[in-house]
């Protein structure tokens, strides 16, 4: 029995020793950060309390306490490598920071080799990717997502391009390039990124130099992305150039927030320089924790500094490693540390850096932190599978003379709001344009208006305009020299000079011909040229058309144009059959044909009622050829007395009307006006034959009668000028022109022996070019709308372009012969009228035929019946005789016959 207890008694003990080696004493934790900076006064602080919270209790630790060795790098990356190297001979089993994502990418590769967790809620950069550092762990919503927010705002406020201002450092410079991607996603760019000095080492004078080169730009949306010392130094200078004043929009990253949280009240001098800036806030949503931690900062601080959203992820960076280390001692996780291989080699040198050891129970931890799902002062922690923070969210401040105020609130989820995230993840998500809000903002310099974005640059230098150097058609441009200078004019001219001049701001510039002057230039270069920036913007007769719309932007249209045909007209020369011209002769014929079908019809209704209509055969028929034709003047001689004969007439003399008044128009026209003396009728029998083409050399003519209709290139003829347009078409050059309308209405004006032929088969229009996303595109439409809305687009097209018309162009030209298809639908009338009538007189001359004339029946003769033969000489001679005959010589019968009226069958 005394041998049982003393047994017990050892594997207890034995117990408790194995228990003891388990858990430590102490679980070193080391940090990385600038002290003399705002986030790491304030994440010192907070580390600090979290540090003393967690051993407060020894139970977060299972009985073992948490060490938090502090090491300042003090803005010094060197500093910050030879603290991470102490550490990791310390037995130390994670390290929190460093601050900057310069040192991150250094201090990751050696996390990476002795699988120590690196855990930073400053060091944000986006490219800090988990693939490449898996031992390094952002605990806060890093710079992929802020810059995401600010391009939500850039296309909510709607500018275009914004300028970019940054420390040349690892983290601004990797924010700005995913800044740049967010625009691009959403139309907008960077048009210009100004470098300044890494933090905290940029001077007033290089602050200077790079903020005097901005205001010669032509971009006033700027982003400023940097940190606290060198961002302060920034909006103070630029206050001193005049660019905090009206017309100027500057966006600061979340630097400038931690400065409003933690040194508020401002200076006044500070105030100034950032009134009217937008900056963003870490989003932590309001809890009791929270509330509880804000209530103890002052007491927790003395009173020195504010508390930031950085200070909050401080404390829970602190508590995550508690709760993840817990977790991995709850594990039966091991706080071993053994040897590097890699490093026994170098020996117990100067540096020691065989002692450096990896930690064997690194890539557990690691495990535990992303699979937490705790909540802290911040709210949930929680890593997504590609770690980053559970639903980031940002505050957007406008700063005012008072301090700050909200103005709205991004989210990953749901985009730009005024009401909190945590009220809209209640919601299904919605990113459309229209569920996007934010409160009214004050701008810089006061104003309450959104600034336009941009300005024309006062840079002394002046819009480069190009203008085609034409050498026909110069009502639309032209230059000429004048007392020694070259003069520029013409209808597009004044039409952008007159939309300039409605602008409400000053646009210097000048015109640049482009083109050698000896031939019209190629337009799809001039636009080029404006890709390639040779140009600011092409101003001319430039068709807009989906290849150029595709490398730059154009205006509102200023007139119409679209593609006709141009073929040769002539002069009829009197001739004795030009009668017959109107009608072909397929239309003569049926015409003809219908007449005499009229008048056989009539005759058919009228001759068993009406003596006219009657008599020796000769004489009805000379009626019927008589009666037809005189109906060509609605005057036949003969009356109709039937309702069917007179119903056909008034058919047949509506149809009569119509053509006779189609002949002598048609007749009046040939003798009179000009005629086409093309076969061609339009773009279809254009495209079709194989005759050549003519079009305007330079233009967009040719590729499109080339690529859009499949014109072979070979009969495509290029023409300079009207001159040659009309040589060509007259010599047979050419069989046609296709050019746009209103250089054919100028070339029609002067030239009266051509005329279009079939209806426009392009519609498009002229506008200016101007490069890709240009902000003046808008303001120049809206000005070429006001002038067309006043009547000044009118009267400048009426001072250029209107011409008197040719005589033969005023009253028109004789196109094709009347063909029946014209005509079909009276024509089938009248046949339908026709035969309706013939119907219906026949089914009435029946129904009298069997009243007044009986079935003859012989019961002595073979068969008893008459023949069929004989039946239908009795109804042919019943038709062919008059009505009333018939009628006299039924009722002798029947009074002859037996008494009842019918014939006595004996008879």
């Amino acid at each position: 029995m005394n041998l049982v207890w003393r047994v017990s008694v050892f594997v207890l003990c034995i117990g408790a020793f194995t228990a003891g080696a388990l858990r430590p004493n102490v679980v070193k934790v080391g940090a990385i950060f600038t002290f003399s900076t705002i986030n790491g006064k304030v994440a010192r602080i907070a580390m600090k309390a979290a540090e003393e919270d967690v051993n407060s209790d020894p139970t977060n630790l299972g009985g073992s306490k948490l060490s938090i060795i502090m090491h300042d790098s003090n803005f010094s990356g060197f500093l910050s490598i030879i603290g991470a190297l102490k550490y990791m001979e310390t037995d130390t089993v994670a390290i929190i920071g460093p601050q900057n994502a310069v040192m991150a990418h250094v201090l990751s590769h050696i996390a990476n080799e002795l699988h120590v967790p690196l855990l930073s809620f400053t060091a944000l950069d986006p490219t800090l990717s988990p693939l490449q550092y898996p031992y390094f762990v952002q605990t806060a919503p890093n710079d992929q997502f802020q810059m995401n927010a600010i391009a939500d705002m850039i296309s909510y406020f709607g500018w275009g391009e914004v300028i970019a201002v940054y420390s040349d450092d690892d983290q601004s410079r990797n924010g700005v390039i995913a800044l740049g991607d967010k625009l691009a996603e959403r139309r907008c760019k960077i048009s210009y990124k100004a470098a300044l000095p890494p933090d905290p080492t940029a001077t007033r004078s290089e602050v200077k130099d790079q903020l005097v080169k901005l205001q010669m730009m032509e971009a006033r949306v700027i982003i400023l992305h940097t940190f606290s010392k060198t961002g302060l130094l920034v909006v103070d200078e630029a206050r001193n150039l005049g660019m905090m004043d009206t017309g100027y929009v500057w966006i600061a990253t979340t630097w400038l927030s931690t400065v409003l949280d933690s040194t508020l009240p401002l200076s006044s001098k500070t105030a100034d320089s950032i009134q009217g800036a937008l900056t963003l806030r870490p989003h932590t949503p309001d809890s009791e924790r929270k509330r509880a931690f804000m209530s103890r900062w002052h007491k927790l601080s003395n009173g020195s500094i504010g508390l930031n959203p950085y200070g909050l992820y401080a404390y829970d960076t602190v508590w995550m490693l508690t709760r993840a280390m817990k977790l991995f001692l709850d594990q039966g996780g091991n706080m071993s540390f053994s040897n590097s291989a890699r490093l026994s080699h170098f020996g117990r040198g100067a540096l020691n850096l065989s002692a450096l050891s990896i930690f064997d129970g690194g890539k557990q931890l690691l495990n535990n932190i992303l699979q937490l799902n705790v909540t802290g002062v911040t709210g949930t922690i929680q890593f997504n599978p590609d770690r980053s923070p559970f639903r980031p969210s940002y505050d957007i401040l406008n700063v005012i003379k008072t301090g700050y105020r909200t103005i709205g609130y991004w989210s990953n989820y749901s985009g730009l709001s005024v009401v909190t995230p945590e009220t809209l993840y209640a919601r299904p998500p919605n990113r459309s344009s229209s569920s996007q809000q934010l409160s009214s903002v004050v701008w810089p310099g006061g104003a309450t208006k959104k600034p336009r974005g941009w300005v024309i640059p006062n840079n002394g230098r002046q819009l480069r305009i190009g203008i085609p150097n034409r050498v026909s058609y110069r009502d639309f441009v032209s230059r000429s020299g004048v007392n020694g200078t070259d003069k520029v004019q013409g209808y597009c001219i004044d039409i952008f000079l007159a939309a300039i001049n409605l602008l409400p701001y000053e646009v210097p510039h000048k015109f640049i011909p482009f083109g050698d002057g000896h031939k019209n230039p190629s337009y799809n270069e001039l636009v080029n040229m404006v890709t390639a920036n040779v140009f600011d913007a092409a101003v001319g007769d430039i068709t807009i058309v989906t290849n150029r719309t595709k490398i730059v932007d154009f205006t509102q249209p200023y007139i119409e144009s679209g593609l006709v045909v141009v073929v040769p007209v002539k002069k009829l020369k009197s001739r004795a059959w030009a009668f017959l011209r109107p009608f072909t002769p397929f239309m003569w014929a049926v015409t003809a044909a219908f007449f005499l079908l009229v008048g056989t019809v009539v005759w058919i209704l009228e001759h068993r009622i009406n003596d006219e209509f009657r008599g020796p055969p000769k004489k009805q028929l000379i009626t019927i050829l008589w009666f037809s034709f005189s109906t060509m003047f609605f005057s036949p001689r003969e009356n109709t007395v039937s309702t069917l004969g007179r119903f056909v007439l008034i058919i047949w003399f509506f149809v009569v009307l119509i053509v006779n008044s189609s002949y002598t128009a048609s007749l009046t026209s040939i003798l009179t006006v000009q005629q086409l003396s093309s076969p061609i009728m339009g773009i279809d029998t254009l495209v079709t034959s194989n005759e050549p083409i003519g079009f305007q050399e330079g233009s967009f003519v040719e590729n499109y009668l080339s690529d859009e209709l499949n014109i072979p290139r070979s009969r495509l003829i290029a023409l300079g000028s009207p001159e040659e347009y009309a040589d060509a078409l007259e010599r047979r050059i050419v069989a046609a022109v296709v050019d746009e309308r209103p250089y054919i209405e100028l070339f029609l004006s002067d030239h009266c022996r051509f005329s279009i032929r079939g209806q426009e088969f392009t519609k498009s229009g002229w506008g200016f070019a101007f490069p890709r996303g240009s902000p003046i595109v808008v303001d120049m439409s809206t000005a070429i709308l006001a002038l067309s809305e006043n009547g000044d687009l009118q009267k400048i097209h009426d001072k250029w372009l209107l011409r008197k018309a040719c005589a033969s162009q005023a009253t028109g030209l004789v196109s094709d012969q009347f063909h029946l298809q014209s005509f079909l639908g009276l024509f089938l009338i009248c046949g339908i009228s026709c035969f309706l009538a013939l119907l219906l007189n026949f089914c009435l001359m029946m129904r009298q035929f069997t009243r007044h004339i009986p079935e003859e029946t012989d019961p002595q003769t073979a068969g008893g019946t008459s023949t069929r033969s004989g039946r239908l000489q009795t109804f042919l001679s019943f038709a062919d005789e008059k009505e009333g005959v018939w009628k006299s010589k039924s009722k002798r019968k029947r009074t002859d016959g037996s008494p009842n009226g019918y014939w006595n069958e004996e008879n």
